[in-house]
Order: structure tokens, then sequence, then C-alpha cells
């Protein structure tokens, strides 16, 4: 009987906790954009978040996903996200440099050999202390996904060595290191916003692009590229990241189930990332895309014209923040 009245009071106890948990819980809704179409392993981890929020919440928070870049380009969502009029964002970590000139470190070329160090860097001390730095920029940074290893494609010629790259107007995110990377390849940078790429490569006012085999794939480059060279010269981790405003607004309970889905939905994300990667090279394949791959002698060579550009950036983004990251990377080779 006694033990009967424990478990009694033990479920009653469980019910109003549960109650209290729920009572933290208001109707919201969360508007959530990126720049990749959908089937896109990025877009891919929005729907696996917004099923997790809807499951934890008990169906109360509400997550609205706008791939494609129909809110706009990067800069606009970072604005309307600390205005308060957009929610939530996944980009590339690199563009926040606009924000937080230390977050330029991620677009660094050559920076990680691999996913395993690229994680082992952002889920640990560097990743979250780079986060720390968005707050008082009106933004919260709750975990890290994954975009992948960039490669460059052109509609003009194979790039069997580095000197081909030449003369090519290849369009980069706007900011200034990709710039100079691309410049020191005697090639054309032309910043643009995502949305504005593939039109701008079928009038020929590009020549080539450059992101990883899943965004070529995903966004039908091959359609207007015929060449693909595998380079993974920059990795790209991608930012998951919060209105401030609106983070501040959420219980306790609404932050644990938000921040919790994020960390979790990217586990999920970053296995589909990287699988996605494999099979979209072979579709690329198929899909006509004459592909390439430089000779390590090109290589090296490659990375040499990168390091007068990484050298004036370790400057510029501060080198005990290098320092740190390289500290970091060094664990990770291990």
């Amino acid at each position: 009987m006694k033990r009967m009245m424990i478990k009694t009071m033990v479920a009653v106890a469980a019910l109003a906790a549960f109650g209290v948990a729920q009572a933290q819980i208001s109707e919201r809704t969360i508007k959530f954009a990126t720049q990749n179409p959908k089937g896109h392993p990025l877009v891919m981890g929005m729907e696996k978040f917004a099923d997790i929020v809807k499951t934890k919440s008990g169906g109360k928070i509400k997550v609205n996903l706008f791939p494609g870049g129909v809110l706009g380009g990067d800069a606009p969502n970072v604005s309307a996200l600390q205005g308060g009029t957009l929610e939530m964002v996944t980009m590339n970590s690199g563009i926040l440099a606009s924000q937080v000139k230390e977050f330029a470190v991620f677009d660094f070329p050559f920076l990680f050999a691999n996913g395993k160090e690229a994680d082992a860097v952002v889920d640990g001390p560097f990743g979250q202390k780079m986060h720390a730095k968005l707050p008082e920029k009106g933004i919260v940074g709750l975990t890290y996904w994954e975009l992948g290893f960039r490669n460059m494609t052109n509609s003009k010629r194979p790039i069997n060595k580095v000197e081909d790259l030449a003369g090519l107007k290849i369009r980069v995110i706007p900011n200034p290191i990709n710039l100079d990377w691309v410049k020191a390849l005697d090639a054309n940078p032309t910043p643009m916003a995502f949305p504005e790429v593939y039109a701008a490569l079928e009038s020929k006012a590009l020549d080539g692009q450059e992101n990883p085999l899943s965004v070529i794939a995903a966004n039908k480059f091959f359609e207007v590229q015929k060449h693909l060279t595998l380079t993974n010269h920059v990795y790209n981790p991608q930012s998951v990241i919060i209105s401030k405003k609106f983070w501040d607004s959420l219980s306790a309970q609404e932050k644990k189930i938000v921040g919790d889905a994020a960390v979790e939905a990217g586990k999920y994300q970053r296995q589909v990332a990287r699988e996605a990667a494999v099979t979209a090279l072979d579709g690329l394949k198929k899909s006509g895309m004459q592909v390439t791959e430089l000779p390590a002698a090109e290589m090296d060579k490659l990375r040499d014209k990168m390091r007068p550009v990484i050298a004036k950036y370790a400057v510029a983004v501060g080198q005990d923040v290098v320092q740190e990251l390289q500290t970091e990377l060094a664990k990770a080779r291990k």
C-alpha cells in the first residue's frame, strides 16, 4: 500500500512538473531562412529542426522554412534578424565578418583537411567563443552546421593548372578575403548575392563560381557550367543564428527546446551533407560536367598563391584568434 502511495505521489509530481514546463511554452512561430533550395542538406537540417521543435514544444512552437533565398540575400537576412522581423537564419559563418571581423577566419583557404577537424574546432571552445561575440550585434549563435568543401566551376575551359584560372570572372561571397584570394590567382572576383548567381552564369555575366558539390548540384549549376575542378580550397561552417530580440523573449524552457533542437538537427545535417557530397559528384558527372583534379604539384602552387592572403588576414583578424584556432587544430590532429 505504501509503495502504491509513493508511486502515485511520484506520478503526480511528474505531471505537475510537466504542467509547469508546458506553461513556460507559448504559442510561437519562427521564420527560418537560408539561401539554399529545398532538397539541399541544409534545408533537410532545417526540416529536422522544425520537427524536433514541434515535438518538444507539444506543437506550440511552429517553424516556417524559407529556403532558396526567398527572403533576400544574406545581408538583408542579417539586418532582418537584428531588427527582429526574421527569427532564424543559417549561413556561411564567414559572412558574419561584416558584423564581427574575426569571423573572416572561417574563410581562410586550406584551413581544414577534413570534416573531423572542422567539427573539433567549431564544436569546441573556439567555435563557442566566436559565437559569443555576436549578441552585442543583435544575434545569438546556436550551433554550426555544414556546407562542406568548396570547389570551382566555369563555362570556359578545364582547369588543369593554376594558370588556367587567370582571367576568369568568378563569383565570390561578398567579403574582402574572397576578393583577395581570387585576385591572387589572377582571376577576376565578382561579389554577388547567391540568388543572383544562376542567372549571371546563364547570361555569361560570370564565367564561374565556387561552392560545395551539394550546392552546385542542388542549384543545377551543371545546366550553365561545363567544367568542375575539385580543389576543396575552403571549408564552410554554417552558423545557425537567431535574432537576439526574439531569443530574449523566450522562456528558459523555450530556449532549451530551440537550442537543443539546433544541435540535435545539426548532427543529422552534417551526416546528410557528407553523404550528399559523394552522391552529388556522381550526379554532376552524369549531368555532363567535365571533372578535373589538379595534380599534387599544382595544388601546392595553389596553396603557395594563397599564403600572402592568409598572412594579410591573419593580421586583420588578429594573430591571437588565428593562434587559438591553430591550437585547436593541433589538438584535433593528434
